[in-house]
């Protein structure tokens, strides 16, 4: 057994002593070229996303992913291997460009699925797609542009007489590929197969596994949404069912039940418009001067947050109307469309509502054409339904917002006369990015003014450009032109008579997306020299993940003519609340049930969490970082560990149910054991 041992030790050994380092590089030098540009490009997404400048593990996986594709280059002649190193490197260089720009615009990483709603690039105009390419974006184009240079060079220099035996390549490369797969298995935690399986929290993955690896499952995660109804239905089923069982029932009446009962719906789904909108002013101008009025005679929620993922405004309008999280993987728009959903619109119907939506925009962008049918409106008015015949009505990517409400009030007067009840809701276009027109956002100024005292006692007006020419700066003549495209549709509204009996129901769909780059400008700008802080100044506002984060919330706000002043309706609430509690609350107020809704009745519950679909959450104490697993303290607050612990398993649990709800069309089957049951 010993002389087994010993002759085996003495193999390895003489193989070890038979390796030429030298001469392994002179004869792999394609192969090491590809995977350092392409180890290197993964890096620097990681850099100009997350700012993460080293990750042992991320690095490890990476290798491993590059290592194993290489190596079957070796199965090919070696002039060949060239055109397997560049395919290779062609769609790794892409996916991460894609990513970067992803990252940039959406604070989050791609997700394969997007590839089935590629197709909405064609409805967006292109200075939408160009502005999303930023210059260290392109920086990760490097690698298609060396690979090709050394292999020229490779050419002239005759190596390709000297590449490594294709069996011995191959069999060295799987060996090393192998290793680093153990290393990275040997590496993974509990946690970070959980993390891997849910898929929830996408930085997160990146900065554990990288992004190649990252990719990989999250494709195989995206096709599930083909075929994995096909297993674990009953255990889903059987989970879903116990934690409504189990679920606190927080629907008590309240001073607000049925205090709408009776009443019309107009919902506006507000672009991009953001909570932070609400408090600037600019030369003593408010920036949203229709909003402000309105939330100072309603009811208005200052701590609301979207819950989006990869669908943006259309994860915004499935959460606001089913009270569940957008999908883990896809979009439930485009992904999950054929599933039944207890939606407002699907609810209202028993109560003999008729409801329609309104967007001048494509009917197939994010598949709305098909989706609301769905949640349950009755009609929907899209770009079809507008006239486009004047061009100076264009702005943006479409019909603007005050031609968009000035048509629509035409179509809402023919459904007051014809119907009893309705449930509308008005999706505005103008503040979409890339907010170029601003020529046609009206006279209103993101400068600074002030008066200068010269040495011989004139005074005159200096203008500091301060925002104008920004991107954010754009961005807020926008949100004024919308605001005030908002102010005439209600003003419109009354004029017709037709807020006589009718709710106003307001919210922004997301934040900007604009980069903490523009904060940090808009934030730290000195209004006396025109000059920006750095951040060794003690003047320097810190705009980290954190503020950033905070930062996206968005209005909520339920209006009617006559609330202003009524001490019930005439009030702001400043409980954190998500966009899954929206439909509660409204259906206390306007005596609708439902029995899926994950969010709360905002008025019924002292602690409220708002989960987020990458496995973030809020409360009113803290912002817990799942990708960190650290957590900010709001308001001075004190949090236990036991409290920090709960709030997770929540969270998990919250997006697990929503997700089985989701995928294995599970609002269907109870309402068929219902039907039965009948």
């Amino acid at each position: 057994m010993k002389t087994k041992i010993h002759k085996t030790y003495l193999s390895i050994k003489d193989y070890i002593n038979s390796l030429d380092p030298v001469l392994m590089i002179k004869t792999n030098i394609l192969f090491l070229t590809y995977i350092f540009i392409n180890l290197i490009n993964s890096w620097l997404l990681r850099i100009v996303t997350m700012g993460n400048l080293f990750s042992i593990k991320a690095i490890i996986s990476d290798l491993a992913f590059i290592l194993t594709l290489g190596a079957f280059s070796y199965l090919t002649k070696p002039k060949k291997q060239f055109i397997m190193f560049m395919i290779f490197t062609f769609i790794m260089t892409a996916d991460c460009i894609v990513n970067a720009i992803y990252y940039e615009n959406y604070v989050s990483f791609a997700s394969f699925s997007l590839l089935s709603t590629a197709s909405f690039l064609g409805d967006m105009d292109g200075g939408v797609i160009t502005t999303l390419i930023h210059l260290k974006d392109v920086i990760l184009i490097f690698p298609v542009i060396v690979l090709p240079i050394v292999h020229i060079v490779l050419l002239i220099k005759k190596y390709y007489t000297k590449i490594e035996n294709k069996k011995r390549g191959f069999i060295h490369t799987i060996l090393v590929s192998t290793l680093m797969i153990l290393i990275t298995i040997l590496l993974t935690t509990p946690s970070d197969y959980s993390r891997l399986k849910k898929q929830w929290n996408r930085e997160y993955l990146v900065q554990r596994f990288g992004i190649y690896v990252y990719q990989v499952n999250d494709a195989i995660k995206s096709t599930q949404s083909k075929f994995t109804s096909l297993f674990g239905y009953d255990t889903a089923l059987k989970k879903i069912r116990e934690f409504y069982a189990n679920k606190e029932d927080l629907r008590q009446k309240n001073s607000y039940t049925n205090i709408f009962d009776g009443k019309n719906i107009i919902v506006i789904h507000a672009e991009s418009i953001m909570t932070h909108d609400m408090t600037l002013s600019f030369n003593n101008k408010e920036l949203t001067p229709s909003l402000n009025k309105l939330s100072n005679e309603g009811l208005f929620f200052s701590n609301y947050y979207p819950q989006i993922s990869v669908g943006t405004s259309s994860d915004t309008e499935f959460t606001f109307n089913t009270s569940l999280l957008p999908s883990a993987t896809g979009t439930v728009f485009v992904n999950y469309w054929q599933r039944t959903y207890e939606a407002i619109p699907n609810i209202l119907k028993e109560k003999g509502y008729y409801s329609a939506s309104m967007h001048a925009n494509n009917a197939s962008f994010w598949n709305r054409n098909v989706m609301h049918q769905t949640l349950g409106y009755d009609n929907f008015f899209a770009k079809d339904s507008y006239d486009y015949s004047d061009e100076s009505t264009i702005i943006g990517m479409g019909l603007s917002d005050k031609e968009f409400f000035k048509q629509s009030v035409e179509k809402i007067k023919k459904i007051d006369s014809e119907n009893k009840n309705y449930y509308l809701t008005l999706i505005t276009l103008t503040n979409h990015t890339p907010w170029d027109d601003v020529d046609k956002y009206g006279d209103y100024t993101v400068d600074y003014k002030k008066e200068v005292t010269s040495e011989d006692g004139e005074t005159k007006e200096v203008i500091m450009p301060y925002m104008e020419d920004t991107e954010l700066g754009n961005y807020f003549k926008a949100v004024h032109y919308a605001d005030s495209a908002i102010g005439e549709f209600i003003e419109e509204l009354d004029n017709e008579g037709l807020l006589e009996n009718t709710v106003v129901v307001i919210y922004g769909d997301h934040d900007a997306r604009i980069s903490k780059k523009e904060y940090r400008y808009f934030y730290n700008y000195d209004f006396e020299t025109g000059e920006v802080y750095d951040s060794e100044d003690e003047r320097y506002t810190q705009v980290d993940y954190y503020n950033y984060e905070l930062n996206r919330r968005v209005p909520f706000i339920i209006w009617t003519k006559n609330s202003k002043g009524d001490k019930l309706l005439n009030r702001k609430i400043d409980k954190v609340m998500g966009m899954y509690d929206a439909m509660p609350t409204l259906a206390n107020m306007f005596n609708f049930d439902y029995k899926y809704a994950l969010g709360h009745d905002i008025f019924n519950i002292d602690e409220n969490i708002v989960v987020f679909p990458n496995g973030n959450f809020i409360t009113d104490k803290m912002y817990y970082n799942a990708q960190k697993e650290e957590y900010l303290l709001l308001k001075d607050s004190v949090v236990t560990e036991e409290e920090v612990n709960k709030n997770k398993d929540y969270t998990n649990e919250i997006l697990e149910v929503s997700d089985s709800i989701i995928v294995y069309d599970l609002e269907k089957e109870e309402n068929n054991e219902k039907a039965k049951e009948k």
